[in-house]
């Protein structure tokens, strides 16, 4: 194959900036086994063939008229696209009044994605988990499973000083990726980028983008648009888990963009 012949796989090309044709010999080679498609498409989860296709989602959320009006905090709804704007998925959210009102940048919640034949094929748990930046055992946490009742993944909020970090780990909780994002994490006028990283922190393969929406949808509503742009190749289940990483970034790190 060409890329043991010292070729940089096209996919990954656009994804590190000053990388070379040749590897550099001293640089550790991170297997990429945890994270590549295996599965054979008539094996994958039901209703996740199609994401077996994309490598950029598009994840945005539809303002209800009467939260933009009153500010009052309703069950969010999503769609989610690919990058011609096609809708694939359809996302509500579930939990109640309370959650939603008093505790929503740590509320708990239940996210059921359907694909537009309205079957549910990926449900996002997030359990209630108080919210310190100061203590470890208050880190964020969620669980995807695809198709609903089985276990695609989780993402983990990791404990840092000073930037946000989570860990993709697959159905056995074993990590996968790594999730970093910047030190300013509202970014003004300006799209918010969070990195998706091999493990060791040293390769990036992806990103997360939190879209800047413009003057009118931050000042009026709390709306949340996010790109994600992964490998074509990544597992399909945990192209699930990336989605449900997009709920989980925008509760924790905007809390005045809530879900």
């Amino acid at each position: 194959p060409a890329e043991s012949q010292g070729q940089t796989n096209p996919i990954f090309k656009d994804y590190l900036p000053g990388s070379s044709d040749l590897p550099e010999q001293n640089k550790p080679v991170e297997p990429t086994s945890l994270w590549k498609q295996t599965s054979h498409t008539h094996n994958l989860p039901p209703g996740l063939e199609y994401l077996n296709q994309l490598d950029r989602i598009i994840i945005h959320q539809q303002v209800e008229l009467l939260e933009a009006i009153l500010g009052t905090e309703t069950s969010s709804k999503y769609e989610i696209k690919n990058h011609l704007g096609q809708r694939v998925y359809f996302a509500v959210e579930e939990n109640d009044c309370f959650d939603r009102n008093l505790c929503s940048p740590i509320r708990s919640f239940t996210i059921r994605i359907a694909d537009n034949t309205g079957r549910e094929v990926i449900t996002v748990n997030r359990p209630l988990r108080c919210n310190s930046c100061w203590f470890p055992c208050f880190l964020q946490e969620l669980e995807v499973q695809s198709p609903p009742g089985t276990i695609a993944g989780y993402v983990v909020q990791n404990w840092d000083p000073f930037l946000p970090k989570f860990t993709i780990q697959n159905e056995s909780k074993e990590d996968v990726l790594k999730i970093v994002g910047p030190y300013a994490t509202c970014g003004c006028f300006e799209d918010v980028d969070f990195e998706v990283k091999a493990l060791n922190e040293m390769s990036t393969i992806g990103k997360i983008s939190k879209y800047w929406s413009g003057f009118v949808n931050n000042v009026f509503t709390n709306t949340a648009n996010f790109g994600i742009q992964v490998p074509v190749d990544l597992d399909v289940r945990i192209k699930a888990v990336m989605i449900g990483a997009c709920f989980l970034i925008v509760s924790t790190q905007n809390q005045e963009v809530d879900l």
